[in-house]
């Protein structure tokens, strides 16, 4: 097969699926994982997509869920930063909520040494916790996804429907002041739409490349969280939306 033939089908691939492994692509073309990752390389310099370790993935479609193991190491730097940030607001004795993202995972990473309750339907955030006695970890379960790594469906809301917390962490696929927060999962976004009346207090973390897009399921307006944490300088128009919508703002800065 022609380099330029391997090269467009690629293309279509990620159209279709948005993100996808340089393993799996290496094993459909009969080619060295070398070869792809040229492939993605060039792809990358044309536009087309954003290069990840081990994989490559779009932000375009309204139905465009990334599996985590190629959202994990993407935009490591803000999803740090952003987690510092989060650690600003959580206190000893809190019983917080932490969802499937992976903006959340590195909070989870910050708070290892506090004392919290954290209830999570994340299976990477309850392997991390569980090695340390003073984390108490409530698992919601319910089926799991390997996708997001998640546990979610109807047994999943239910137990989440036991509980409260005084604080969600919980990120989103995009946010449009227009459109307001949306989420490419109908599951994972019912779960989210579920901790808006279980929170005492509602942050979203999500980086610089999330803003002034829409996804295909809505999760809320700006009305109905109380925070935004994020990576970059909102726009002064950005800044002044949410401040009309009573949103705090907490920017961090990814410099080392």
């Amino acid at each position: 097969m022609l380099a330029v033939t391997r090269k467009n089908q690629i293309k279509d691939i990620i159209q279709e699926k948005k993100s996808v492994s340089v393993s799996e692509l290496a094993l459909k073309f009969s080619v060295t994982e070398e070869t792809i990752r040229r492939d993605l390389k060039f792809l990358e310099d044309e536009g087309f997509l954003t290069r990840t370790y081990g994989g490559a993935f779009i932000q375009d479609g309204v139905e465009n869920e990334v599996d985590l193991d190629i959202r994990e190491t993407v935009y490591e730097d803000s999803k740090k930063a952003i987690a510092k940030k989060a650690l600003e607001l959580i206190h000893n004795g809190d019983t917080i909520y932490l969802d499937t993202s992976t903006t959340a995972y590195y909070i989870a990473k910050a708070i290892w040494d506090m004392n919290l309750t954290v209830l999570t339907n994340s299976l990477l955030i309850v392997d991390f916790l569980s090695k340390f006695e003073n984390i108490r970890i409530i698992c919601i379960g319910g089926q799991f996804s390997h996708k997001s790594k998640s546990f979610i469906g109807r047994s999943t809301q239910k137990v989440l429907g036991y509980y409260f917390v005084d604080k969600t962490f919980m990120s989103c696929r995009s946010l449009s002041m227009e459109h307001g927060i949306t989420d490419s999962n109908e599951e994972t976004a019912i779960i989210r739409q579920n901790l808006l009346d279980r929170s005492n207090k509602i942050y979203i973390i999500a980086d610089y490349s999330k803003f002034d897009k829409t996804s295909f399921v809505n999760i809320c307006d700006f009305n109905a969280i109380h925070g935004i944490i994020t990576d970059n300088n909102l726009s002064e128009e950005w800044v002044s939306f949410l401040k009309e919508n009573n949103v705090e703002i907490y920017m961090c800065s990814t410099d080392k």
